[in-house]
């Protein structure tokens, strides 16, 4: 009689499956799905990247450009009550401790309920992130915007391109997007998350532009960088998913040799 751990992979995913909450799973869409949609998602990423050596190239000599106080300007002078809202959170929630308390809840929340490649994978994205935004604030050496130009709601004394929270929502959050768009069935919770995610990606960059933190180029700088980011990420993530955890419990992947000859990697 075969012991259980020489099981092949399709009996440890049946087994593995037996404890996942019948929500869960039933939350999932098929393999075929999932990597069709990821071949979608990666278009933009690839193409946005191209642009970001041209632009980080030019901001290490100007400290800004005309068209970056006019456009600063010009947000700034949209006062609302709800908006000023909304801009001032998606700025507090990417900074410390907060933005420390977020992702790891994130993380954790992914590895416990089975997606625990997806949940090192996002851990990926936070330090790679972090570690590619650093340098690339040391190699171009951008001054923050002068509160003589524009209004500056808070002083920082770090330098401005990229700009750190367009980079993270961009590379971490983009991710959760990502996931959320290639797992999930069609359902109103998934609707919800992707426009919920889709908003802090694509309003955390005009919140860092409203307070005055940083030009519009440092904004585009840094969304143009986390894509680069975000499609090594999702290539990562592609990569080993159908190599080491084929066996999860949850959003399981062929091994890498059936992958091959069904065409699906």
């Amino acid at each position: 009689m075969a012991d259980a751990a020489t099981k092949n992979p399709i009996e440890k995913i049946a087994a593995e499956s037996e404890h996942v909450a019948p929500e869960i799973k039933a939350a999932v869409a098929p393999k075929a799905v999932r990597t069709r949609r990821a071949w979608i998602f990666q278009i933009y990423v690839i193409i946005a990247a191209l642009a970001f050596g041209a632009l980080a190239f030019f901001a290490s000599f100007t400290n800004y450009w005309p068209l970056d106080l006019s456009i600063t300007l010009a947000v700034q002078s949209f006062r609302f009550g709800p908006f000023d809202v909304i801009m001032r959170f998606l700025t507090v929630i990417g900074f410390a401790p907060q933005v420390l308390l977020i992702w790891s809840l994130t993380i954790l929340f992914l590895y416990i309920s089975g997606l625990k490649w997806e949940a090192m994978v996002a851990l990926f994205a936070v330090g790679e992130a972090t570690l590619v935004g650093g340098v690339a604030k040391l190699v171009v050496n951008r001054p923050r915007p002068d509160a003589l130009l524009v209004n500056v709601i808070e002083k920082l004394t770090d330098t401005s391109f990229p700009s750190g929270h367009v980079l993270f929502y961009v590379s971490f959050v983009g991710f959760l997007w990502f996931l959320c768009y290639t797992l999930l069935k069609p359902s109103w919770r998934r609707t919800l998350a992707l426009w919920a995610f889709g908003a802090v990606v694509a309003l955390g960059g005009l919140s860092r532009i409203y307070l005055g933190e940083h030009w519009p180029s440092d904004v585009l700088g840094a969304y143009l960088l986390g894509s680069i980011c975000l499609v090594l990420t999702i290539a990562l993530y592609r990569w080993g998913k159908a190599r080491f955890f084929v066996t999860q419990p949850v959003a399981p992947s062929q091994p890498v040799s059936s992958a091959r000859q069904s065409g699906t990697i």
